[in-house]
């Protein structure tokens, strides 16, 4: 079998592989709290809180949410969250780059923007 017909199979498990992911729920952990107590504005949602706000309409749907980062950030979603923050919800996703950087994305659950990358 030749490298072009390698790397496209490999490409497109990488594909398979990221919406099986993304179809599946994640997991909501609470964040660490803080000798501040801010942890109440910043903690995660449970499975059941993430479906009432999507249903409800006040929050986008993951694959919304990562449809929004994709052109900014390419690799496997790994991990996804829907948390509190100061200005509303955020979804951070964590994700695993082709090259095995892991990066954090922070993105508007309301309005599906980009909010922050580290």
């Amino acid at each position: 079998m030749g490298y072009a017909r390698r790397a496209s199979i490999a490409a497109l498990l990488g594909v398979v592989a990221a919406s099986a992911l993304a179809l599946r729920p994640a997991r909501a952990e609470e964040a660490p709290r803080s000798a501040h107590g801010d942890a109440a504005q910043h903690a995660c949602l449970n499975q059941k809180e993430r479906r009432a706000l999507v249903e409800n309409g006040t929050v986008l749907r993951l694959a919304a949410a990562m449809h929004a980062v994709r052109s900014h950030i390419s690799g496997t979603l790994v991990r996804a969250r829907l948390c509190h923050r100061p200005d509303g919800f955020a979804y951070v996703l964590t994700v695993l780059a082709h090259d095995g950087k892991v990066t954090r994305v922070v993105v508007d659950a309301v309005k599906g923007t980009l909010v922050g990358e580290r």
